[in-house]
């Protein structure tokens, strides 16, 4: 097999999470969705002000939460801050390292107030990684990541593309499953009310 059928399998692998799975499952988001807090304590995307986590990051009208180190255990975290964290950390900031999108970070970010704007920005980011990874081609994933990437940075792009592989399918699923619970746990709600 040669080299760049390599890159079109990598390609290939989460194109068809995000093409069969995962993006369909996003539609239709709402913005009462995107912010529900499932329990108490959540971390969010907040307006800019009202957040009480210790860290609340963002350059815009809204800010995401956040804490160093973590707490343990962390915080349930909502639609908005699990979107956020792909956008931001899983793809803008590789974006920006490997693939000339101008820099970010939490910090600079600024983050959607509604579902329909972190779905455009999801999108965004999703097409500017593919694109760069296709860019590549065979050559350019076996070269180093390069200090971006810290620890990782003798390691190969194509160990990076696997592990963003796995954090779109993992954060993603997981907001799919909140959607899941979400009109369950709501009509519950509405019955009791009753």
């Amino acid at each position: 097999m040669n080299d760049q059928n390599w890159n079109s399998l990598l390609r290939e692998q989460i194109a068809w999470h995000w093409t069969n799975h995962l993006r369909p499952r996003l539609d239709g988001l709402t913005d009462d969705e995107y912010l529900w807090e499932p329990t108490p304590g959540c971390w969010n995307v907040r307006p800019r002000g009202t957040g009480t986590a210790p860290v609340r990051a963002g350059s815009g009208a809204m800010t995401i939460d956040f804490a160093f180190p973590e707490p343990d255990p962390a915080p349930v975290t909502t639609i908005a801050w699990r979107l956020g964290h792909v956008i931001v950390g899983v793809l803008a900031v590789r974006n920006a390292a490997h693939f000339g999108r101008a820099p970010t970070d939490y910090q600079s970010f600024e983050y959607a107030a509604t579902a329909a704007g972190a779905l455009a920005q999801l999108d965004t980011e999703y097409a500017r990684w593919l694109a760069g990874v296709e860019s590549l081609g065979g050559s350019g994933l076996a070269r180093p990541c390069g200090q971006a990437e810290g620890p990782y940075a003798e390691r190969p792009l194509a160990a990076l593309v696997l592990h963003i592989n796995r954090e779109l399918i993992h954060h993603l699923s997981e907001v799919c499953l909140l959607r899941d619970l979400y009109p369950h746990t709501h009509r519950s709600t509405r019955q009791e009310a009753s």
